[in-house]
């Protein structure tokens, strides 16, 4: 296939990222820096630092930073159970993880919401079991526990696909070495499988970060996130496309900046040698 084929079938994707992502990213950029008489202006960005704004700015970075961890921690053993396990990436057991991820998202998060709610089936649960009932719903508990179910699988699977990549015989021969368990997981498994880490982490915080659906329905409102300050600034009664557009472009620079700074420490250990 010639280069002018290859561009030809290229079109209709530049197409549609030209459509759905270059124009409405201008456009947010262009409110954002102008008032409703179309002057110029920085009061929309810098509102995001403002206290009204900042206490749930700061409650979001905690809460994605608690899921993304959470996350974590369940995801890695699990993927090295996986890798362990599965014959193949294409395993049945894989497959069962992957299968939430074929509902809808507004299903999944309305389950949740009958399994939390006062009378839901946990709590029916625990009565049957003789014990006192557990009130998580409109709680940050809530909010917590179904964004991580929601992004779970996007920590899961790029670990899952970096320890697959890794040869098995290299650890076999680390074992013929001498090394314990432990000695591999560290100097093996865990570096080879950092860049399954790092898209992870990257994808189960830049949109915990900025969710406000899931802190609508298993919050009852009783939770404000900055995800729901910008939202309620595009659809309130008092829609502000202008202060809402400047509250969306200072969270996504943050979030650039934190991916950055955690890019160039990553880059610092990868120098400092971690074999």
């Amino acid at each position: 296939m010639g280069k002018s084929s290859s561009k030809f079938l290229a079109g209709p994707y530049i197409v549609w990222m030209v459509l759905f992502t270059i124009i409405p990213l201008c456009m947010v950029v262009y409110n954002a820096f102008t008032d409703s008489y179309g002057a110029f202006t920085m009061e929309n960005v810098s509102a995001i630092f403002d206290p009204v704004n900042a206490k749930p700015l700061w409650l979001s970075f905690k809460m994605s930073f608690i899921v993304t961890v959470a996350c974590f921690l369940i995801a890695f053993p699990l993927a090295m159970v996986l890798w362990k396990y599965s014959k193949n990436r294409n395993s049945f057991i894989v497959m069962v993880f992957i299968l939430p991820m074929w509902m809808n998202f507004m299903l999944r998060t309305l389950a949740w919401r009958l399994i939390l709610l006062n009378n839901g089936f946990l709590n029916h649960g625990l009565e049957m079991l003789g014990l006192n009932h557990v009130y998580l719903m409109n709680t940050k508990a809530a909010i917590i526990l179904g964004t991580a179910y929601d992004y779970f699988p996007f920590m899961l699977l790029p670990i899952y696909n970096a320890l697959v990549k890794i040869d098995k015989d290299v650890i076999n021969a680390a074992k013929d070495l001498g090394a314990t368990g432990f000695v591999i997981l560290k100097r093996i498994i865990l570096p080879l499988s950092i860049p399954g880490i790092v898209s992870g982490l990257t994808m189960v915080f830049v949109p915990s970060m900025s969710e406000f659906v899931i802190a609508d329905m298993l919050g009852g409102g009783k939770v404000y996130l900055i995800g729901n300050v910008i939202e309620q600034a595009f659809n309130s009664g008092y829609a502000d496309v202008h202060l809402g557009s400047g509250l969306s472009l200072s969270l996504m620079g943050i979030i650039v900046i934190s991916m950055l700074v955690y890019k160039f420490f990553d880059k610092g250990e990868e120098r400092s040698g971690v074999w």
